[in-house]
């Protein structure tokens, strides 16, 4: 935490600029600054700025177990990458139809997203850079978890995943988090984490938009806007 007065944000931008401060320091070559939909887009702009690197998405849906949607049984990203953790599929006993569907159709809705945002933009290309993987904030980092599982298979040199605010016991799972290998999470390879920032890591955590003044949602027009804004701003996606 920079500083000890901070204590909290007064909305997404205000963190985004403190926390591109911080990692302007790491000083990293050939940077890629990715946000996670929608929250961390806003956070992830003002990133981008500070470390004048490129901005995009990294569009990332969860598969959720039918009737239980907050259990995920695995990933999908762009590209056609899919990790899914075999252990929840032989619990909930999913067949190989039921994962094909549910995937088919969360391919369909990152397909759209993906039109949706980039606007025929190519995305960025990933292969052998510095990963600032963004968000407003985590919990449990579920989502965090996912993005990097499915981010890896992309061979970045190194992912620093980074937020505003996150409990401590969430930090240090991500830290610890094993790599899957393509299409499995059942054994571990060593992580690309190189380390987890956040600004904030409160004890009470209370939840996210606790640490706020204004958490009002981000609406698709103000991803679009901030996203049209860096393509036009001469940091090409490269």
């Amino acid at each position: 935490m920079p500083g000890a007065r901070l204590q909290r944000f007064r909305n997404r931008r205000h963190a985004g600029a403190l926390l591109g401060a911080m990692l302007r320091e790491l000083q990293a070559a050939n940077p890629l600054v990715l946000g996670l939909l929608r929250g961390g887009v806003p956070v992830a702009s003002e990133v981008a700025g500070a470390l004048n690197a490129p901005l995009d998405v990294w569009l990332v849906r969860k598969l959720g177990v039918p009737g239980q949607t907050e259990l995920a049984f695995g990933a999908i990203a762009e590209g056609g990458v899919q990790v899914i953790n075999q252990k929840v599929v032989k619990q909930q006993r999913l067949g190989k139809d039921r994962i094909q569907k549910i995937s088919r159709q969360q391919q369909r809705e990152l397909s759209r997203r993906a039109r949706l945002f980039r606007r025929g933009r190519p995305p960025a290309s990933i292969k052998g850079r510095t990963i600032f993987l963004i968000d407003d904030g985590l919990a449990t980092g579920a989502s965090m978890r996912a993005a990097i599982q499915a981010l890896i298979q992309r061979e970045p040199r190194e992912i620093v995943p980074a937020v505003p605010v996150a409990p401590a016991s969430t930090i240090a799972q991500l830290q610890t988090q094993p790599t899957p290998p393509a299409g499995n999470t059942d054994s571990a390879v060593t992580s690309p984490v190189s380390q987890v920032v956040a600004l904030l890591s409160p004890s009470p955590f209370w939840g996210v938009g606790a640490w706020y003044d204004d958490f009002r949602q981000v609406r698709d027009s103000e991803v679009i806007q901030l996203l049209d804004a860096h393509a036009r701003s001469g940091t090409a996606l490269s």
